[in-house]
This record gives structure tokens, sequence and C-alpha cells, in this order.
């Protein structure tokens, strides 16, 4: 009995199934990697902030702020924006683009390829606005190193572009998961806010990714919740108008954060260090007196959520880390948002709930309650990602009694951002701001998915401009689809010759005599040729096509170095056969 044939698994083989649109045994075994690396990668970065954290914050924690003495807590910053601005200052503009809009701007103008110097400068600035007490949470360094890290998988693989995407995607999932143990949040945030789109071949490589960064994390760091909230519930339904109520205001405040955060065109007449300066003067000042605006701010959100904080800390948290993170973000200097952004929702939501309960003592639910919900509103409208906050908040309390509320809470606040305010999501307008525009059509996004080798014709046989009858029937014998004539310098565009059209010159009477062919002569259909690479996805040539009088593409790959390979032909017809329904 004979066993049936199987292909040899080869690398060439791997990135011709990726290609495809339904490459999901290979894409979920890239995600399952990416999340191994990225996850590693997250732990790294966490026990890096408690090594940065030993001998000058005490009880080495690098969040206790509040154990500092006034003076040191105040110049903490003024050392963090110096070092800062002189890792960045020297730097072209590109290069000091960091965190999760410098990850959607990858995706949407390069394919999802991170390049190494800001990988590196991440790691550096993350850990400095951190320890160095500026408002800025580590989530947005999570998502940069994990999208790097998982881009630089494909990119030493050399793996087709449209792989890259979800490979970027993977380490976005898994940044956050392990970043604060919230698999499932990890997943919506990536296809939410940074993929911007649900896909099944998008899914279960990131869930995959997600899943394997959250067991590296729990390996280290254990499976309990971020913060231990009792089980809480809304002691009434006439609560509700409150609830509404809280989420309005939380979407008031969510929409002057962001439309503060967006004057960096404002910002940018000023010089570099004065920028630098502005951020660590304003941060050292409100820090004297209110030393839990600096850093993430978990330790004093657990405080928020057992009722350990007065009111005057409350509103500092509110005011103090929204106007501080934006004001970073305005002036250049990248931090992560995320953390701050939660912190002052929560603290927004207490407050709330302290009203509620003066006005209706008898009805008010607990101010941990209101906290909860306004951590979830305040990041729900900020995004403008309800799905992602609602997991977070699920996974971050281990609490699905307050589900209810907080989806009333997250659609309340979003729309009052949005409308009232007019902001779409935080990194989308900060992006808008700088002039960029990371919303893809729905047609670029379809042909993003999939890659130049699933649809181009591999038929393809390289000829010189003349060649005798003998050689042109050689050829033939092959069946090639395409023939591509090579121009004598390479200013002259190559040309396309369908092969049909020289067997019917070779058939002709008229042409029996000619003993050599010249194949710009013979009466036959010929494209006028661009080169693309093997890697490139169809939206990419689609733009190669759209602005030129080109006809069609030669797909290129380098097989040795200075020597290139044409592996086939992709023409208009082509492209848009692939998203056109035909019956």
């Amino acid at each position: 009995m004979t066993r049936p044939h199987l292909p040899r698994p080869s690398l060439d083989n791997f990135r011709r199934k990726l290609a495809a649109v339904d490459a999901l045994p290979q894409l979920c075994l890239l995600g399952l990697v990416a999340g191994l690396l990225t996850g590693s990668l997250m732990v790294g970065f966490r026990l890096l902030l408690s090594a940065g954290a030993l001998g000058f914050m005490p009880n080495d924690n690098p969040e206790n702020f509040e154990g500092l003495a006034p003076w040191v807590r105040a110049l903490l910053p003024l050392l963090a924006v110096l070092v800062i601005g002189i890792v960045l200052g020297r730097q072209p503009l590109a290069q000091r683009k960091l965190g999760i809009g410098h990850v959607i701007e990858r995706l949407t103008y390069h394919q999802g390829k991170m390049p190494l110097r800001g990988w590196l400068n991440q790691v550096v600035v993350g850990v400095v606005s951190v320890l160095g007490g500026l408002s800025a949470g580590r989530e947005g360094p999570a998502i940069h190193l994990g999208a790097g890290a998982s881009s630089w998988i494909g990119e030493r693989l050399k793996l087709p572009n449209n792989s890259l995407r979800v490979l970027v995607a993977c380490g976005t999932a898994a940044g956050i998961s392990a970043s604060f143990n919230t698999p499932i949040a990890g997943v919506i945030f990536a296809m939410e806010v940074v993929m911007m789109e649900y896909t099944l071949t998008g899914f279960m490589p990131v869930i995959l990714a997600s899943t394997a960064g959250a067991v590296v994390s729990q390996i280290f760091y254990g499976s309990a919740p971020a913060f231990a909230v009792p089980s809480l519930l809304l002691h009434s339904l006439l609560d509700l108008p409150w609830v509404i109520i809280t989420a309005l205001i939380i979407g008031l405040l969510a929409g002057g954060f962001v439309h503060l955060a967006r004057q960096q065109a404002l910002a940018a007449r000023l010089p570099w260090w004065m920028r630098m300066a502005l951020v660590g003067v304003a941060t050292a000042g409100v820090a004297w007196w209110y030393p839990q605006v600096q850093g993430i701010g978990y330790d004093s959100l657990a405080q928020l959520l057992d009722s350990q904080l007065a009111l005057d800390v409350l509103l500092a948290l509110v005011v103090g880390k929204l106007v501080l993170s934006a004001l970073c973000v305005a002036c250049g200097v990248p931090i992560g948002i995320i953390g701050p952004v939660v912190v002052a929702g929560a603290a927004a939501g207490a407050l709330m709930g302290m009203l509620g309960g003066l006005i209706l003592p008898e009805q008010a639910s607990d101010i941990a309650l209101y906290a909860l919900l306004g951590m979830a509103a305040m990041m729900g409208a900020v995004l403008q990602a309800p799905l992602a906050a609602l997991m977070a908040l699920l996974e971050l309390t281990h609490s699905p009694t307050i589900i209810l509320p907080g989806m009333l809470a997250v659609v309340v606040a979003g729309l009052t951002c949005r409308q009232l305010c007019r902001c779409q999501g935080f990194f989308i307008s900060t992006l808008t701001a700088q002039g960029l525009h990371p919303l893809q059509q729905p047609l670029m996004q379809a042909l993003s998915r999939v890659a130049v080798p699933a649809v181009m014709e591999r038929s393809v046989v390289s000829v010189a401009r003349r060649i005798s009858r003998e050689r042109a029937r050689a050829l033939l014998d092959s069946k090639p689809v395409w023939l591509v004539i090579i121009r004598s310098t390479p200013e002259k565009p190559m040309v396309a010759l369908p092969a049909a059209d020289l067997v019917r010159v070779l058939m002709d009477e008229h042409w029996s005599e000619h003993e050599e062919l010249d194949l710009l002569e013979i009466p036959a259909q010929r494209l006028d040729l661009a080169p693309i690479h093997l890697q490139a996805t169809l939206s990419e040539a689609y733009e190669r096509l759209l602005p030129t009088n080109i006809d069609a593409l030669y797909v290129e790959h380098t097989t040795a170095p200075m020597i290139r390979k044409i592996s086939g032909i992709i023409t208009r017809d082509a492209i848009e056969s692939y998203y056109r329904y035909t019956p």
C-alpha cells in the first residue's frame, strides 16, 4: 500500500501558505510563538521596573512615590525629562514616535514593520517615564515591545506582509495580556483599537497569542486579578439615572483630555528643550503636594477602592493625571496613557458616588462600584473601544455583577465624548492631528489581508527581446502563461506578453519565414511592467498600479545577494477578481 505523497515542509511553502487569506494553521503557530516571546519580554520589562526601583524607592516599590520626601519626588520628573530629552532630542522626529499610536501608524503605512531603533528607545523611555514619576502607564511600552518583537519574527523569516499585520495584533494582545493579566481584554483591544477590524483569521491567532502571554506572566506573577474587589451590586434600578449622569460627566472629561492631548501643533512652536521643561516643571509642581499623580497610579486605585483616599486627593487624581498625561502627549513625551486614564476615571467615579450618597443616601450604591464604572467609562470613552473597556472591567476585578451598569456607563460616556465633544478615539485623534489618516477604506483593508503570492500568475518565463523560432518553441514547451521580456537597460520598463499570442505568431504563415522574432514587434498584447516585492500585500500592489500607466507588476525576490528572480506576474484584473463577487 503506497502512502499518500505529502509536500516536504519548507520555509518557502510556509510563506506561500501565509500569503492566502485562510492560512489559519500557520497564523496560529505564529501567534503562539509571538505570545510566548511577548510574554517573556513583558516579564523582563516589569522586572526592569522593579530593579530600577531598588535603592531609591521606599520598600523597593516602583509606585511608592508617596513615601519619598517632597523635594525628591519633585526632582524625579525633572531628571526624567532630562534623560528623555537627551535620548530622543538628537534623533529624527520619526524615531521619537513610540507607543500605541506609533504601532497603529506603522500598521497603516508600513505594513506593520517596526524599526529597531524605536523599539530600543521604547525600553529606555518606558522605564524612565514610569520610574521618573511622570503620569505614565506601562501599557504603551508593553504594546510597542510586543508588536515590535512579533513583527521582528516575520521580518527575520521574510514572511509576506499580510502575516506581519496579524503578528502585530498578536504582539499587541499578548502585551496587554501579560502586562495586566487580562487575556480577553488583550484580544479585544488588539482588534478594536489597533487592527480596527474583526476577522476570523485575525481572532484565532490573536487569542492564542494572548493566552500564551498570560500563561508566561502567570508563571512569574500568579493568576490573581490586578485589584482585590469585593462582590458589588447595584442597590436599586433607581440608581441607574445617577449612573447615566456619572457617565455623562466622565465622557466630558474624556473629551477634554483628548482635545488637550491633540494640541501637538501648538506645542511644536516651542523648542524641544522648552517642551521637556514644561512637562517636568508641571509634574514636579503637582507632585510636591500630591504624589498620587505620579507613575501609573494603581496603588492609588487600590486605596481608592478601599475608600482610603481623601476628597482633595481624588480631585487631584481626576484633574492632575488627566492634564499631566495630556500635556506629556502634546509636548512630545511618548508615554502610555491607558493606566493614568483608568485611574482618573476611577477617581471621577468615586467622586460621583460620594455625591450620589449625599443626595440619595438610601438609594446610592457603594462608592467602589462607581469607581469601577468610572474606570471602564473613561477607558471606553477615551479609546472609543467599548468592548475592550468592558472586558478590562471584568478581568481586572473578577466581578461580573457590575457588567450591566458597566455597559450603560461605557455607552453613555462613549457617545458623550464622540457626539458632544466631537472626539474620535484617542490614538486616531492624535494621529489625525499629525496629518496622518490611520483609518483604512474597507477595500484596502480587505486587500491587506492577502499577499501577492496568493493571486499572482506563477507560470512565467523570462526571455530576451529577440529569440529564434527554435528557442520560442522550447520556451512554449513548459506551457507558460506570460513571457517577461527583459530590456537592454534598466531604465526601460519590462514588458509582459501572453504566451498564447506567441503561439499564434508561430502558427501564422506570414511569420514562417522569420527565423528570428522581435517580441516587441510581433502582433500581440503587451503590458508594461513595474516591480513589486514577493512579500507585498494586494493593497500595496493596488497602490503601485493606481497612480501610474503601468498595466501589471512583475513579482521579484532576492535569491542571493544582488541576484533577483522573477516569481510571477500580477495584473489589475487579478486584483479586481479577488474582491469582486462572481456567482
